[in-house]
């Protein structure tokens, strides 16, 4: 049987998956040297923008199908947590990290909580307990 806390816990992976793959592929999108530009004028290297890139665009994949999700989410949280600290932190938080809060919020729970319904991570689990 299904229950609330179950669904509850698909759909933030859902819509943090979504959420994830849509802004890797706005990276890629609008020109990955755009963005690998703007790392480098933050002082960060420049190739972490095709890490977080693929990160966001094949994490949020993994997301949504449910594949590795706490690996995953762990991986977003890292990323928020940096975004937070080294972009954001200034703006204050609305207009600046209010976001980055609710993603890595989103994340974490994902994290601690893994996240069963409808993923591939259970359905491997299953096969493997059998």
């Amino acid at each position: 049987m299904i229950n609330k806390y179950e669904v509850s816990i698909l759909i933030l992976r859902v819509v943090l998956g979504i959420s994830f793959f849509i802004h890797g592929i706005a990276k890629f999108q609008g020109g990955i040297e755009n963005t690998v530009g703007w790392f480098d004028s933050i002082g960060l290297p420049g190739f972490f923008a095709y890490v977080v890139a693929l990160i966001e665009v094949l994490g949020g994949i993994a997301l949504i199908v449910g594949l590795l999700t706490r690996i995953v989410s762990t991986l977003i949280v890292l990323l928020m947590i940096g975004a937070i600290f080294k972009v954001n932190l200034t703006m204050g938080f609305l207009g600046g990290y209010e976001l980055d809060i609710a993603f890595l919020t989103m994340a974490l729970v994902i994290a601690i909580t893994g996240s069963n319904l409808y993923s591939i991570d259970h359905m491997l689990k299953k096969m493997k307990s059998n």
